[in-house]
């Protein structure tokens, strides 16, 4: 194991390994952060030789922590690891802060914020965006609900993991900016798909459109980041498909319920439900161009 001196007295909790959690534990480990980890994750034994402790359950987690951060997939998810049968909400003394960083419908953060309330702990939902990359790198954006106070209190954890963490407003604001960032996300990833894929049935060269775009009005980090490995045919995920569906099935339930239409957000939906059907599902979703590429019946790819 290894000996890690302490710089920072609040002890903190994270439940959720996977592509992003794991990094994102690390980093807050990095800090000088005491971190406990579920033992029956699957990476608990690579957190624990970096000198992390384990608990047996979120319960036995929350016993032990003064933060608990969850970053987990879904709200069924959320909600059985806080409030389900030896869950936090079990473990944790009034005063402690749930953390949740994982992307979610706002009315179920909500939700399970009152009922941590009556028990005197308090929640932030902070969903994150900037993929694994950022994840590694501890530069991700958070997007942040709850209260002012929480927030102050909990920032500089936050900040271990981030180069940006914004207070957006009271809880369920952090996902309902998450959800507003999935929009924009999934539709540029739509837009580069449509004009690489019109560029390269046209015979231009994809690379070269790019490196003249990417400067201009129509760059965006979405561009750079899934432009070069669109050409490379690097598909292996930083962010699923999947996972974009799981955002995007939020994002249109969030707006049905405050009356609002999202006509483009539908339609790339639809398109990564055919991606799914065709069993890419697992695969980032840069792999959108590919829906395209199947009617264009054109593969693109680097040429020079």
């Amino acid at each position: 194991m290894v000996k890690r001196r302490r710089i920072f007295t609040m002890k903190v909790g994270f439940i959720g390994l996977g592509i992003m959690g794991k990094p994102m534990s690390k980093n807050v480990l990095k800090a000088g952060y005491e971190v406990t980890v579920l033992e029956t994750s699957k990476q608990a034994a690579e957190l624990v030789a970096a000198g992390a402790k384990t608990a047996a359950n979120p319960k036995a987690l929350a016993e032990q922590t003064d933060v608990i951060i969850t970053m987990l997939p879904n709200s069924p998810q959320v909600r059985e690891v806080i409030l389900g049968a030896g869950g936090i909400i079990e473990g944790a003394k009034p005063g402690t802060v749930v953390i949740d960083m994982s992307s979610i419908a706002p009315l179920t953060s909500q939700e399970i914020a009152r009922e941590l309330a009556e028990k005197g702990i308090d929640m932030l939902d902070a969903p994150v965006s900037g993929g694994e990359p950022k994840a590694i790198e501890g530069t991700l954006s958070v997007m942040v609900g709850g209260r002012q106070d929480v927030f102050d209190r909990c920032y500089p954890v936050m900040k271990t993991m981030a180069a940006s963490v914004v207070r957006t407003g009271d809880i369920g604001a952090g996902n309902v900016t998450k959800l507003a960032n999935q929009i924009i996300v999934a539709i540029n990833i739509a837009a580069m798909s449509e004009a690489l894929v019109l560029a390269s049935k046209a015979g231009v060269e994809p690379e070269l459109v790019y490196q003249a775009i990417r400067g201009g009005l129509a760059g965006s980090t979405v561009l750079d980041a899934k432009a070069p490995l669109v050409l490379d045919r690097k598909f292996d995920p930083g962010f699923r498909i999947n996972l974009h569906i799981k955002d995007l099935g939020n994002v249109l339930e969030t707006s049905h319920e405050v009356g609002v239409p999202l006509p483009l957000t539908a339609a790339v939906m639809e398109m990564m439900q055919a991606l799914k059907t065709d069993g890419m599902g697992e695969c980032d979703h840069g792999s959108l161009i590919r829906y395209y590429e199947k009617l264009a019946k054109i593969e693109v790819t680097r040429r020079v």
